[in-house]
């Protein structure tokens, strides 16, 4: 039996009805037994300053970076703001990534799943966000690549995925948890 592994799911967008928000829930059920998908909210996330991180870190920094620190891999849904991600993606990421030289990010084993209404589904966004988590020594899953264009009518009205965009949802996440399985560091 391989073993359980927990996921960091950190979703781009803060809206209610984010579709980001629904394949990040539709990843989480259509996961292999190896994962257990957790969103790690980061709407509360003051914008990173280290003037306020300094000596007494916000709770809401101590309680993302304990998240993130306490899973076993980390996975990034986003959508594309002016073709890169939002910020407070950007900001989750910055928040992780200090003080500088105890980051949560390093070494977890990472993917990005990018979902846009628009036809290149988040293409900037997913590679902006690859570049900057390579930076933090996170292993990022190459293969497949996952953009999902025209994503407002990609789920019903209960936020369920169409059976067109099933298969690929599925086919992503089984991916990833052969690629947590292989790169998790024991």
């Amino acid at each position: 039996m391989s073993n359980v592994y927990n996921v960091a799911v950190v979703v781009g967008s803060l809206r209610k009805a984010s579709i980001n928000r629904k394949v990040a829930l539709a990843l989480a059920e259509l996961a292999p037994a190896n994962l257990k998908l957790n969103i790690v909210e980061i709407g509360d996330l003051p914008l990173y300053n280290e003037d306020i991180d300094a000596d007494s870190p916000p709770a809401a920094y101590r309680t993302f970076r304990q998240q993130v620190s306490s899973s076993d891999a980390v996975l990034f849904v986003t959508p594309e703001y002016n073709r890169s991600v939002p910020a407070p993606m950007k900001n989750a990421i910055d928040v992780g990534s200090r003080p500088y030289g105890k980051s949560v990010w390093s070494g977890k084993p990472g993917a990005v799943f990018s979902a846009s209404p628009g036809a290149i589904g988040g293409f900037g966004a997913n590679h902006h966000l690859r570049q900057s988590m390579v930076f933090l020594d996170v292993p990022m899953m190459q293969q497949p690549e996952s953009y999902l264009g025209g994503a407002g009518s990609a789920f019903d009205e209960a936020g369920n995925p169409s059976e067109s965009v099933r298969p690929f949802l599925q086919k992503f996440i089984d991916s990833y948890g052969k690629w947590v399985e292989q790169h998790k560091k024991v």
